[in-house]
């Protein structure tokens, strides 16, 4: 039953993806832009103090370096072979490995010529991103399904938010944002903070992006305390609780 649910689903929202206009994927993408980058050109290609790879586009697609890996979910190939199948054609050194080794050779040539091409390849490409950050969310249902022992609880919170264009934003930017909560890796202390753990922890309520919102902080909060304190996750809990606040105020 579950798989064929799963199946449903996956067809419904294949087909919903045709119902977005491009002016409403203009601003999902733009959106996501601000909550990322600022909004602003240099953003979309950062290195955060504190992690070992690079965060490109608007989504901050992870891309890591030769020979080092995370816990995190690699996206920013998959973004790379999704603007190839679509008739983009990325700088060549997009194809492999992230080429800078650290996060201070990534500042040191921040605007060499690599840089500038990589920079103009993200700017020229953000409704493709937006559209890889559409699909991700599409394909996010039937995986969390498979993973939890609450797939009604999931069904139903994922189907009312898609309800709404401020519950579809919600979908979108948490599961670029944090993921769908699938991987083991993904854990601190046997506990994710995805988009899987987000909806589970939803609480009944009227206004589901409400309710999604105040999951997200719960889950987010979980995340840093269950953390390793040398990684200081503590700086940036009050610019994720603000960015998944702007859900439920529609901003």
């Amino acid at each position: 039953m579950k798989s064929i649910l799963a199946l449903f689903l996956v067809v419904l929202f294949s087909t919903a993806r045709a119902d977005f206009s491009q002016g409403e994927l203009a601003q999902i993408g733009k959106r996501v832009w601000r909550n990322e980058c600022n909004g602003t050109i240099e953003g979309l290609t950062s290195w955060n103090a504190g992690e070992d790879f690079a965060s490109l586009g608007i989504g901050h697609f992870i891309w890591y370096p030769k020979n080092q890996r995370g816990p995190f979910e690699e996206s920013f190939p998959k973004l790379v072979t999704f603007c190839e199948a679509r008739g983009e054609k990325p700088p060549a050194f997009t194809r492999g490995a992230c080429p800078w080794n650290s996060r201070a050779e990534f500042r040191r040539d921040f605007h060499d010529e690599r840089m500038n091409a990589l920079r103009k390849f993200l700017a020229g490409t953000i409704a493709l991103q937006t559209d890889f950050l559409v699909q991700r969310m599409q394909q996010s249902l039937p995986k969390m399904l498979a993973q939890t022992s609450n797939a009604e609880k999931v069904r139903r919170n994922f189907e009312r938010l898609s309800q709404s264009s401020h519950g579809v934003f919600a979908l979108i930017d948490y599961v670029n944002f944090k993921g769908e909560g699938t991987l083991a890796t993904e854990r601190y202390k046997g506990e994710g903070w995805g988009l899987l753990q987000v909806l589970e922890t939803m609480r009944n309520s009227d206004d589901a992006v409400r309710a999604f919102s105040d999951a997200a902080k719960e889950v987010l909060t979980r995340r840093v305390q269950n953390a390793p304190v040398e990684r200081h996750e503590e700086r940036w809990l009050t610019g994720w609780k603000n960015r998944v606040e702007s859900y439920a105020a529609g901003s």
